[in-house]
């Protein structure tokens, strides 16, 4: 149940949380950081990780997780009501689930254009409409954050269909907001590069070039961008529909 602080309407502190993408990179540490901060999460990915699986001995009880593709509704239903029936109806969602591309537009099939589309974007949603209908019909109030990227608001060779998918959630995340009207908090966090498998494909020239215009001089890490994220979930926050880039003014 929600409160009033001065006449505004205030949404409590996220206490289950539900991670896509959840057992390595961002996501791992996602994960990691809400534990540590004594909240519950579901976390699934198409593999779980000997790290994920460190993390569910270390929090049995306040660790759900299971082996899921995203786009496989059918299986992130299920994942959805586990998760609820083992730890208590969920109240946030980190939409971190994502794949990248590699590849020029002349030369990205348009099977793998369906493909990126499809798990960055249509299965995202997908998963959002269960988790709020669900959320709703509970009478809660809870937060979304959408993991996206700078790469919606830059354009970088080799990425149309991706950043493509990443700008589609942000506009998702600030018609949500609009949409529920104060009774779920929607953001996004668009992190820059990350020095990481996603990013490798860019090759390491590119990645120099994108370093070198980065007013802070270094590619992105997880740390940098998880306490934003917790703000978003677990801070008494006015903060709706928004868009907060976290990549040492790349983007500028």
């Amino acid at each position: 149940m929600s409160d009033t602080a001065g006449g505004t309407s205030v949404i409590p502190p996220s206490t289950v949380v539900l991670v896509s993408g959840g057992s390595r990179g961002l996501g791992l540490a996602v994960v990691t950081d809400l534990l540590a901060q004594g909240l519950k999460v579901a976390a699934f990915a198409r593999t779980i990780t000997p790290k994920l699986r460190e993390l569910a001995e270390k929090y049995e009880g306040r660790l759900h997780v299971d082996s899921v593709d995203i786009t496989d509704t059918a299986a992130c239903t299920r994942f959805v009501r586990a998760a609820e029936d083992r730890l208590g109806p969920i109240d946030g969602l980190v939409n971190n689930a994502a794949i990248g591309q590699d590849s020029l537009h002349v030369h990205t099939s348009v099977e793998q254009i369906e493909k990126i589309v499809h798990t960055n974007l249509t299965a995202p949603l997908v998963l959002t409409r269960l988790v709020l209908r669900r959320m709703l019909g509970k009478g809660l109030r809870g937060r979304v954050v959408n993991i996206t990227s700078i790469c919606a608001q830059r354009g970088y060779a080799g990425l149309v269909a991706y950043s493509a998918t990443k700008g589609g959630m942000d506009s998702a995340t600030r018609t949500i907001a609009r949409e529920l009207n104060g009774r779920v908090l929607a953001n996004s966090v668009a992190p820059g590069f990350f020095a990481s498998e996603m990013s490798a494909v860019l090759g390491q020239t590119q990645l120099d070039q994108i370093t070198r215009r980065t007013p802070t001089g270094h590619l992105t890490e997880p740390d940098e961008v998880v306490p934003v994220i917790r703000m978003l979930l677990c801070d008494q926050t006015n903060i709706n529909g928004q868009v907060i880039e976290v990549d040492g003014g790349a983007s500028i």
